[in-house]
């Protein structure tokens, strides 16, 4: 099979990583790529959001499949499109990406399925939301209704940081048209935990459960970001509640989105808060997280592109997945000042130890060659994902690589899997 993925960063590395596998391979390209992915497919120079050249390409390379990685491409309708020349694509259609695209629409399904989340209020005006942040009081959280690069969300432990939020989002525009809404929710507690399964609109098959660190910093504290680092399994996802949210959430979200007649193929990613009452939905995802996705491909041991076309030709039910039984962790290395200003260029050294590693891989994400030197190129630069024979074993392998790579400025979090080491929350 002839096939392209769209997007150049971690999880488009582990993504052609894992296709890279497949025995039915025959071409893998990928749009626009990095320094890391372009060991193992072929790099196009295209935009990520220019749909036309995107289906340009894939006709004129008689593509057998297309797999948008970010969320932007598939927001834009890359799918649609696809389909409409006649192509075969991984994910969903322009209206399944709303899941994504608009945190007021995901919550609106959310309440018309059933489905357990924060109490919310959506509005397009700042003084509207402003007078009832002071009605309701803090902590709360802000969001950015549109795509805002994970950086959206904003934790507001006070009124005042509430309506400053508001005042970025709406008024400064500092995400741009992704702002013209914003989303004001209560404040969960607990448990951040996330559960992606892939439906061809009919079956939902789970995959590997993990978890992310969004904030920047050790502790959970700082901004929020993309990712700081990830981790599969996620032992606060226990069997019991693994079967609940499937019960819960998956499968009516596809119910729901099927009534709707939303015919949805791909990736639902659920950011999940757990407590003693159960899961609740933080939000929805129309992709694989990043940078989940590295830890969990690095312990799918089934055929990617296997699971992918059954998902495209709805016979999804015959797949049964097969996984690794050891832990994986991913750490993020990330460019100084991330996920605010930073610099680009830096060599980076201790990388070609990696491709020896037994222990893992190191996928790139924000990352370019130039003159045989492997540069930064981006906010997150590296994904150090390192197998082990129990969580601890994990971690101690992914951190000993990442003290073998070097760039000035590099940056990461030193508590990665804190939750799930023994003795440790």
């Amino acid at each position: 099979m002839r096939v392209l993925v769209v997007g150049g960063g971690g999880r488009e590395h582990a993504l052609v990583w894992k296709l890279r596998q497949s025995r039915s391979l025959e071409a893998l390209y990928c749009a626009p790529g990095n320094a890391g992915i372009d060991r193992l497919a072929e790099p196009v120079d295209l935009d990520p959001a220019d749909v036309d050249a995107i289906v340009r390409f894939a006709a004129e390379q008689r593509l057998d499949l297309v797999v948008p990685g970010p969320e932007l491409p598939l927001t834009l309708g890359v799918g649609d499109a696809l389909a409409a020349a006649g192509l075969r694509c991984f994910g969903p259609s322009r209206e399944g990406a709303r899941l994504e695209g608009s945190k007021a629409f995901t919550k609106e399904l959310l309440e018309e399925c059933g489905i357990p989340t924060a109490a919310y209020a959506a509005f397009t005006e700042a003084d509207a939301a402003s007078r009832y942040v002071r009605e309701i009081g803090a902590p709360l959280v802000v969001k950015a209704d549109g795509l805002a690069a994970g950086k959206g969300v904003l934790i507001c432990e006070s009124v005042a940081e509430a309506e400053a939020a508001i005042d970025q989002i709406m008024r400064d525009k500092v995400f741009g048209e992704a702002g013209e809404r914003v989303v004001v929710e209560e404040l969960l507690g607990g448990e951040e935990a996330s559960f992606m399964a892939i439906t061809d609109g009919e079956t939902v098959l789970p995959l590997a459960s993990s978890q992310d660190h969004k904030r920047a910093f050790d502790g959970d504290l700082g901004p929020n970001t993309g990712g700081m680092g990830a981790y599969s399994p996620a032992p606060v996802v226990t069997a019991a509640l693994h079967d609940q949210i499937m019960r819960d959430v998956m499968q009516p979200l596809v119910i729901g989105l099927r009534r709707r007649g939303i015919d949805y193929r791909g990736v639902l990613y659920a950011g999940l808060m757990i407590d003693a009452s159960g899961p609740k939905v933080l939000e929805f995802n129309v992709r694989f997280g990043d940078p989940e996705c590295q830890a969990i491909l690095c312990r799918l041991r089934s055929d990617l592109l296997e699971l992918m076309n059954a998902t495209v030709d709805r016979r999804l039910a015959e797949i049964a997945l097969q996984w690794d039984p050891r832990p994986a962790v991913c750490i993020v290395m990330a460019s100084q000042g991330y996920p605010g200003s930073y610099e680009k260029g830096r060599v980076i050294r201790g990388l070609p130890e990696a491709d020896s590693w037994p222990d893992g891989v190191v996928f790139h994400a924000g990352t370019r060659s130039s003159a045989g030197e492997v540069l930064t190129a981006g906010g997150r630069v590296l994904g150090v994902t390192a197998l082990g024979d129990d969580i601890a074993q994990a971690v101690g392998r992914a951190y000993g690589m990442v003290e073998k790579i070097q760039w000035e400025g590099a940056q990461y979090r030193r508590d990665i899997a804190h939750r799930a080491l023994p003795g440790k929350g």
